[in-house]
């Protein structure tokens, strides 16, 4: 039972600490769709999104307006299409795209992900196919998102796949190049991706997930730094214990929001309920960044010495305070850090406080990895893969998510700006070593090994 003082405490974040439900996302399987005949395929997977779907929107505004707490974003993800769709050819897993985005307009959610392959250990027809239809895809399209698994600390890293995966990054981003690249933007490539996510770009209904399921992404960045200020405005000399226990219980609070809404959402739907995801994923407006919680720790900016431990002990806390919060908490609780997505941490890029190795470092740590990373235009593929290839290690070794949405900016170069709109915000292009050079160790292609440890278990 909460106490007054808690109930009051949750309406200040309501009111003035930008708290909101970012998302409630609804997964669909299609696998019952499967077929030969790409007009009967469309029409049967249009038809299966929206008999699930047509309530979805306006449920979450019910249920929101309920309880005085905003959904956000209502979005929908579906299987991964490599699989779904491995019958179809690149150009009309391309129509397909259309028909995705044509539902998604007309269930009126802002995203729909799951175009999407598993690849960590080999690819297949269908995977080949996808993956070849992704640049025209999320150039024709407004509302899917894409995402490839290359890697997990079982398998290793198909290293034959992120080549492939660098070599897709520059292709779509010189497709849109007319919207700085835009397509990148809604592609992630994974290591050791979640089944259940539902945050985008990188959310798609797993292959062990139930017909449909809802699964709630709470984010909470703005409370976390109040609650942070409010504890050291009272005691200054507070141990770093102690904070992480007032984010605990701050993250307790946020997820059972979180969980409240996505319980209903999913009875007034018939829908099984899956997983509340607390995420610290910022916006761009001010006062809704990951960026500035590192500031009311104590540090200058995000990128200075101590920001791995000081996200090592945020990542930590708000995990635990949602775990005890909730049933059932998504792979990717924690926090983002999405370069374009956070002013704050945007403007540590422009200032020179935050490199790629340190964002690279930190991904340790953190909820993902490079996350919405703009860097020049000339950067060769062979070094996106690399960078890529990098981030999967570390996933690998670590054995937790890690993942990349690299965006390389046609005709800019570091130092320059780039600019994507809405949530996706603007962020400086960051400078990248090696960027114009080739890499023959990526060429080498093959698996790079997992880990002896992961082998056994």
């Amino acid at each position: 039972m909460l106490t007054q003082r808690e109930i009051l405490s949750t309406l200040e974040m309501l009111r003035n600490e930008h708290l909101d439900v970012r998302t409630v996302t609804l997964g669909i399987n299609l696998f019952q769709c499967a077929g030969h005949d790409i007009q009967k395929f469309k029409e049967q997977i249009r038809q299966q999104i929206l008999g699930l779907a047509e309530n979805l929107v306006a449920t979450c505004n019910d249920v929101g307006d309920k309880y005085g707490i905003p959904v956000v974003n209502k979005r929908i993800s579906i299987s991964p299409m490599a699989a779904v769709g491995a019958a179809f050819s690149p150009g009309e897993l391309v129509e397909v795209a259309h028909t995705l985005d044509q539902t998604a307009r007309e269930a009126d959610v802002d995203f729909i992900g799951g175009f999407s392959a598993l690849v960590e250990k080999g690819m297949a027809k269908g995977d080949r196919a996808l993956i070849s239809a992704i640049p025209q895809a999320l150039t024709e399209t407004d509302r899917v998102c894409a995402s490839i698994n290359v890697a997990s600390s079982k398998a290793g890293i198909n290293m034959d796949a992120v080549l492939l995966m660098g070599q897709t990054i520059k292709t779509a981003a010189e497709m849109t190049a007319d919207r700085d690249g835009l397509a990148c933007a809604k592609l992630c490539v994974f290591a050791n991706i979640p089944q259940d996510v539902p945050f985008m770009a990188g959310a798609y209904l797993g292959i062990g997930e139930p017909d449909a399921v809802i699964n709630v992404g709470v984010s909470g960045p703005g409370v976390v730094k109040k609650a942070i200020d409010r504890a050291l405005a009272a005691r200054p000399d507070m141990p770093l214990g102690l904070i992480s226990e007032e984010i605990k219980r701050t993250a307790y609070k946020v997820t059972r929001i979180g969980e409240l809404i996505g319980r209903e959402v999913a009875e007034r739907l018939g829908t099984q309920f899956g997983v509340v995801d607390l995420s610290l994923a910022p916006t761009p407006n001010v006062g809704d960044s990951v960026g500035e919680i590192f500031q009311s720790l104590g540090l200058r900016s995000i990128g200075v010495p101590g920001t791995t431990a000081a996200l090592a002990l945020l990542n930590d806390a708000v995990k635990k305070g949602g775990a005890f919060a909730s049933s059932y908490v998504g792979g990717m609780s924690g926090a983002f850090v999405p370069v374009s997505e956070d002013l704050n941490i945007s403007q540590a890029a422009e200032e020179g406080y935050l490199s790629i190795e340190k964002l690279e470092a930190i991904t340790s740590v953190c909820s993902v990895g490079l996350d919405m990373v703009a860097i020049p235009g000339d950067t060769t593929e062979d070094t996106i893969a690399a960078i890529m290839a990098d981030e999967m290690a570390i996933g690998v070794i670590n054995k937790k998510t890690t993942a990349t949405r690299l965006i390389p900016v046609p005709g800019k170069k570091a130092g320059d700006r780039a600019h994507f709109g809405g949530l996706l915000g603007e962020s400086i292009i960051m400078p990248v070593r090696n960027v114009d050079g080739a890499n023959t160790f990526i060429r080498h292609g093959g698996r790079i090994p997992a880990p002896i440890q992961s082998l056994t278990n």
